[in-house]
């Protein structure tokens, strides 16, 4: 008997490692003291810390589901990565804070060392453009919990903000004005709807609302970050008084979490472009309008919050921003 004969290949993992080194290390600044190869990361907090009054560190964990299975599927694995650091980014951002350093999480019951080596490269990639480091990771092989074929990827990003500038929608008032920022398809949630829709058909479809991309193409699209514009926004002097970051629960769910109590958001459907993938899905599909905007972004990846005399600057700033809708008295979302 041997570990490698019970399914672990030790050999694979150190491949799958050095195949990630350079990659990894093109997100390390003088602030990693300790990264890919220690038994735990450390950053030096120092120079960030000296620049704010109170800083206040806001941390996101999550994963991006069963779009997994799709990258399998198509045999493309330098996407989900991507996806992943940025689906934590933006949920960072909500609360105004700018990413500091991230960690990885890649299991299956086998492991590729190429294609773990693509996985951590998106993941990289991503870093690399958010100035985020990738700090290190767990790459497990695990035989008897994951189905062959089968992986998962999930991640936790740290981000700070100073206190000050903390958003928790606190400041939120009737009035004020929702906008929109395009999502440039699913992003990371509704895939299990989405991949008993496609699977029938196969992911090389080319449906025509796609105009010739194919379904696997379509659903592989990476999720945004919207660091940049909110960077825009923030160097623009414009306050943003609530964010939500527009997964899993969509628009109906998601809203919701930054409103104060007593009040709700009217939301006004067909006032954005919708992605081709959402025409497609929803025509293979019946779903009553508040089970859709509960599956799907929808087209909408982020929602802010401003009041209604920074609206017109805020656009002006980010033109791609969209006014989507108005909070009003009441609970929850109301789609009209």
């Amino acid at each position: 008997m041997s570990y490698r004969s019970a399914g672990v290949d030790i050999d694979a993992a150190e491949h799958a490692k050095n195949l990630m080194t350079v990659a990894v290390r093109r997100t390390h600044g003088p602030a990693v003291l300790a990264g890919i190869g220690a038994f735990g990361g450390a950053f030096a907090l120092g120079a960030t810390l000296q620049k704010m009054t109170d800083p206040v560190l806001v941390a996101s964990t999550d994963g991006v589901g069963t779009k997994t299975m799709v990258a399998t599927a198509v045999g493309r694995f330098d996407t989900v990565g991507q996806d992943l650091v940025n689906h934590c980014i933006n949920d960072v951002l909500v609360q105004g804070a700018r990413p500091l350093f991230f960690m990885d999480y890649f299991a299956a019951a086998q492991l590729d060392p190429l294609m773990v080596e693509r996985v951590v490269s998106g993941v990289a990639t991503a870093c690399e453009a958010a100035g985020c480091a990738l700090l290190g990771g767990e790459t497990a092989e695990m035989p008897g919990i994951y189905m062959p074929q089968a992986f998962d990827l999930a991640g936790t990003l740290v981000g700070v903000v100073d206190r000050a500038q903390l958003i928790t929608g606190a400041a939120i008032r009737s009035g004020d004005v929702v906008l929109g920022l395009p999502s440039n398809g699913l992003h990371t949630n509704g895939y299990s709807l989405a991949r008993k829709i496609c699977e029938p058909i196969g992911y090389a479809a080319t449906p025509p609302e796609l105009g010739g991309v194919s379904l696997g193409d379509a659903l592989l699209e990476v999720h945004r970050s919207y660091l940049p514009q909110l960077d825009t926004l923030w160097g623009a002097g414009l306050e943003i008084k609530g964010m939500a970051h527009l997964t899993g629960g969509g628009i109906i769910n998601n809203l919701p979490r930054v409103l104060p109590e007593g009040l709700s958001a009217t939301i006004h459907t067909g006032t954005w472009p919708v992605p081709p993938i959402f025409a497609f899905l929803l025509r293979s599909v019946q779903l009553d309008p508040i089970e859709t905007y509960r599956t799907f972004n929808m087209g909408i990846g982020m929602a802010l919050i401003v009041a209604p005399e920074k609206a017109a600057a805020a656009r002006a700033a980010v033109e791609e921003l969209v006014v989507i809708g108005e909070i009003a008295p009441g609970q929850g979302v109301t789609l009209v």
